[in-house]
């Protein structure tokens, strides 16, 4: 237990460009919805450098993720 701690893992290189996190690879999802992940990490590698969706990213996650989150009137 304690030689773990001494060599702690760098997550930081994870995954990798397919997707797959060391040797035992990546993902563990239904075969069903391998496409719809497909594309999902499509639209993310899209999106992920643009300032207007990562200003919205940051708006949602200061209003809408975690607590207190704003209410709303009905």
């Amino acid at each position: 237990m304690k030689a773990a701690l001494r060599n702690p893992v760098d997550f930081s290189q994870f995954p990798d460009a397919n997707g797959h996190f060391d040797r035992y690879g990546g993902r563990f999802v239904a075969e069903t919805l391998m496409e719809a992940l497909h594309e999902l990490n499509e639209a993310w590698r899209d999106c992920r450098n643009d300032p207007e969706f990562l200003a919205e990213l940051d708006a949602d996650l200061a209003h809408y993720v975690g607590r207190p989150s704003p209410l709303y009137y009905a």
